[in-house]
C-alpha cells in the first residue's frame, strides 16, 4: 500500500505538485468551457495547458523518487509525458482560432501533427519491444528516459521556435489587416495574445538558456530552476487565459469581426459602366471627406471600411487606397481622427460642462475610455483634460 502511493514529498517535488495540480485544474475549466459554450479556442488552450502540465511531470516525479522505484521507473520510461511535437501546433491553432472563430482543421493541417504521430509511434515500438517481445530492456539499456534524450529536446525546441514565428507573422497580419478594415481596432487588439505570446517566448528563451548552461538534459542538476520558471510561466498562462476567457464570453466576443482574408480585387461598375478604379484618388480623398463631414458615419463605433465602400458605391481596394495614400493614414486612425475631430468641436461648445467625457467620446463614435485618450492624444498630443485646460474651455 505504501509502495502504491509512493510520493518523496520534498521542497522540489512538492512545489512542482501544486504547479502541476493548477494546470490540471484550469485545463478541466477551459475544456468543460469549450464544450459548454462551444468556444473552439478554449478546448485549443486546454490542450496547451494539459501538455504544459504533462511536460512537468518526469521532473516533478523524478523528484518525488520515482526513477529509483523499478515498476515506477518502467511507467516513467514507457509514458511519453514530453510531447514536444504537439505543443507548437496546439499553440498555433489556438491563435487561430482565437482570432477567426470561423477556422477548421483542413487536410492539409494535419501535417503539423505528423511530427508528434511519429513519436508516438517510436514510443510504443519501445514499450512493444521492451516490455512484451524482448521483456528485458533493449531500447533503454541505458537506463535514461527517452523524453530527456538531447535529440529530442533539440528538435522539440526547434519546432516550438518555428510556431511561435509562425503565430508571430499570424498575428501580425491580424492587426495589420484590422488596422486598415475596421474603425475599433484597439477593441480586437487581443492584448492577451500579445502576453500569451511574451510568456512562451520566455520558456524558449530559458530553454535556450539552459541547453548553454547545461546540456546534459538528462541529468537533473539544476533543471529544477528551468522546470520552476517553465511552472510559475504556465501558471501565469492559465489564470490570464482562463480570465480572458470569461472576460469574452461577458461579450467581447469580437475574434469574428475581421475577415482574416486579403482585400479582394473586385470591382464594382458605377451607374455609368465606368469603373471606379479610373477616377483619380484626389477625387475619391473628397468624396470620403464629404461623406463623413455630411453623415457624421463615424459615429457609427462599428463602422468598418466595407461599409464606407458601401455607401460611395465602390470597393474596399479603392477606399483604402485613397486613405493610405491621400490621408497618409491607416482606415482606423483616419476615423478615430475624424472621432477626436468631432469632440473637440463639442468641447469648444461646452458640451463638457454637462456631460462626461467619456459620454462625450462615446457620442462620437469611440468604444473605449483607453481608445478615446490614445486616440486623442493622437491626434492633438494632449490629454483631453490637457487640452480642456490648455485652451481654457
Amino acid at each position: 500500500m505504501n509502495d502504491l502511493l509512493f510520493f518523496d514529498y520534498n521542497q522540489k517535488s512538492a512545489t512542482l505538485l501544486i504547479f502541476f495540480f493548477h494546470a490540471i485544474v484550469f485545463s478541466s475549466l477551459l475544456f468543460n468551457k469549450g464544450i459548454n459554450e462551444q468556444k473552439k479556442h478554449s478546448k485549443w488552450l486546454a490542450v496547451f495547458i494539459f501538455l504544459g502540465a504533462l511536460y512537468i511531470c518526469p521532473f516533478m516525479l523524478g523528484y518525488a523518487g520515482w526513477y529509483s522505484v523499478k515498476s515506477y521507473r518502467e511507467f516513467m520510461f514507457f509514458m511519453p509525458f514530453q510531447q514536444l511535437f504537439l505543443i507548437g501546433p496546439v499553440f498555433f491553432f489556438y491563435i487561430k482560432t482565437l482570432l477567426n472563430s470561423d477556422f477548421k482543421l483542413s487536410r492539409k493541417d494535419y501535417i503539423h501533427f505528423l511530427p508528434a504521430v511519429a513519436y508516438m509511434i517510436y514510443s510504443i515500438i519501445v514499450f512493444v519491444g521492451d516490455k512484451l517481445v524482448l521483456d528485458e530492456f533493449y531500447f533503454y539499456a541505458d537506463g535514461r528516459d527517452k523524453d530527456l534524450d538531447f535529440w529530442y529536446q533539440m528538435a522539440g525546441l526547434i519546432s516550438m521556435l518555428f510556431y511561435l514565428y509562425k503565430s508571430l507573422q499570424y498575428y501580425l497580419s491580424y492587426r495589420k489587416l484590422s488596422l486598415q478594415e475596421v474603425s475599433y481596432a484597439d477593441e480586437i487588439a487581443f492584448r492577451w495574445i500579445q502576453h500569451f505570446t511574451i510568456a512562451f517566448g520566455l520558456i524558449l528563451v530559458l530553454r535556450v538558456l539552459f541547453f548553454i548552461l547545461n546540456p546534459e538534459w538528462g541529468e537533473f542538476g539544476s533543471k529544477y530552476w528551468y522546470y520552476l520558471c517553465f511552472s510559475i510561466l504556465l501558471l501565469y498562462i492559465s489564470i490570464t487565459g482562463y480570465s480572458h476567457t470569461i472576460r469574452v464570453t461577458r461579450g467581447l466576443n469580437v475574434h469574428d469581426l475581421v475577415d482574416l482574408q486579403p482585400i479582394r480585387n473586385d470591382v464594382k461598375k458605377d451607374a455609368n459602366n465606368q469603373t471606379n478604379d479610373s477616377l483619380d484618388l484626389k477625387e475619391w480623398k473628397g468624396k470620403i471627406t464629404l461623406l463623413f463631414e455630411a453623415d457624421d458615419i463615424h459615429k457609427n463605433p462599428n463602422l468598418t471600411l466595407s461599409d464606407v465602400a458601401n455607401l460611395l458605391n465602390t470597393n474596399r481596394n479603392i477606399i483604402s487606397k485613397a486613405i493610405n495614400q491621400e490621408f497618409d493614414m491607416n482606415f482606423n486612425d483616419f476615423v478615430n481622427k475624424k472621432r477626436a475631430e468631432a469632440v473637440i468641436k463639442m468641447l469648444q461648445e461646452g458640451a463638457h460642462t454637462s456631460n462626461t467625457l467619456l459620454g462625450i467620446a462615446l457620442d462620437c463614435g469611440f468604444n473605449s475610455k483607453t481608445t478615446f485618450n490614445r486616440a486623442f492624444k493622437k491626434h492633438t498630443t494632449l490629454t483631453p483634460k490637457q487640452y480642456i485646460s490648455k485652451n481654457r474651455l
